[in-house]
């Protein structure tokens, strides 16, 4: 059964109808949402819905429970799988699961699938490795929801008992949790570099001797920045394993805690990583569009007069010449190694690699 006739409500509708259930969907007015579900579904009364099923979705706001209080005689007995979310994080004091539960306490109330989008829902199969997090106080409830999401093609995950809901209904309002400190850091990074080199490439050479090369602040000067920011970030990644290896030393065991600022560095290594090799990336990318400047052509047709002037029929310089063919090479495998690293830090990979292959990968 399904409760509610919105997105989400009529998503789920659609994929449980493709998974081979039978589905009876309950709304307020059965008539004119009919033709928004698939035509295997039943669409009926909520009181004729709730009757017809024994797994019920209650995909409706948490300010509608209440609405359903006139159900709780024929509710009695049901399992009910709150789906919803808050539209930001702790915005009340109990979970919606747990005031579901409060409201219908001869009912059994399991949380699931609020991590999961309406979109999600109707891609099939194609998004089937997507985890639903369960949480019930009753294992049978959540035995029989984990095998609907199975059947569904998601992976369930179950979570504890239902403490757990508050921490399940927070994930889909999170914005890149993990992210945030590596993220301020490398802006912070970029801003100190980025002020040193805007100084020492345009503003000092127009204090000293007039000239105006404002003309460098889009390109030359960011492309100057990114890799200071990117070999320090990489730095940053493989710094704190030493201080806790130092720390082991010190203290002649490995089984003492690490100070917190430590610990939360050294579990934030991955995505400063992963910073780094954008930071990388994004100065080949500027490295190569260093010649396509207007500003670097005017430069080139004034050498080639100044040559013409002077009457030079040449000026290759061996030595210059090699030096920059060096460069351009090992910059270019040095991207290629900092993307292996990148690329065997995602999930994915590194969970097909052993510990061995990752260390010596490393």
């Amino acid at each position: 059964g399904v409760l509610g006739s919105g997105d989400f409500a009529r998503s789920l509708a659609v994929r449980l109808v493709s998974s081979g259930f039978r589905v009876v969907v309950g709304s307020r007015n059965p008539k004119r949402k009919a033709s928004l579900f698939p035509a295997a579904a039943e669409v009926t009364f909520q009181a004729e819905a709730v009757k017809k099923a024994d797994v019920i979705f209650v995909a409706i706001f948490r300010e509608h429970y209440s609405t359903l209080c006139d159900l709780a005689d024929v509710l009695v007995g049901k399992i009910l799988v709150d789906v919803s979310n808050n539209t930001e994080v702790n915005h009340h004091k109990e979970s919606n699961a747990e005031y579901l539960a409060s409201l219908f306490p001869a009912c059994t109330v399991v949380k699931g699938f609020n991590v999961i989008s309406a979109w999600t829902l109707q891609s099939g199969a194609r998004d089937g490795n997507k985890q639903v997090l369960i949480c019930s106080n009753n294992q049978e409830a959540k035995r029989i929801v984990a095998e609907i999401a199975q059947v569904m093609g998601f992976t369930p995950v179950d979570m504890g008992c239902m403490s757990s809901a508050c921490e399940i209904e927070n994930i889909p309002l999170r914005l890149l949790p993990a992210w945030k400190i590596p993220i301020f850091l490398a802006l912070g990074l970029f801003l100190c570099f980025f002020t040193y080199n805007l100084i020492r490439q345009v503003i000092h050479p127009y204090i000293r001797e007039q000239k105006n090369k404002l003309y460098k602040i889009p390109i030359e000067v960011v492309n100057t920045t990114l890799p200071c920011v990117s070999y320090v970030m990489l730095s940053l990644v493989y710094l704190p394993g030493v201080l806790a290896a130092c720390s082991q030393l010190y203290y002649g065991t490995k089984y003492r805690r690490f100070p917190d600022w430590l610990d939360q560095w050294l579990q934030h290594r991955k995505q400063i990583g992963l910073l780094s090799f954008f930071c990388a990336a994004l100065h080949a990318v500027y490295s190569l569009c260093l010649p396509m400047r207007r500003s670097h052509r005017y430069l080139l047709i004034e050498t080639a007069v100044k040559q013409a002037v002077e009457k030079k029929m040449t000026i290759w310089v061996e030595e210059e010449v090699w030096r920059m063919e060096i460069y351009i090479s090992v910059g270019i495998i040095a991207l290629g190694l900092l993307s292996l690293l990148a690329i065997t830090s995602l999930p994915s990979i590194a969970n097909s690699l052993n510990w061995r292959e990752f260390s010596f990968i490393q």
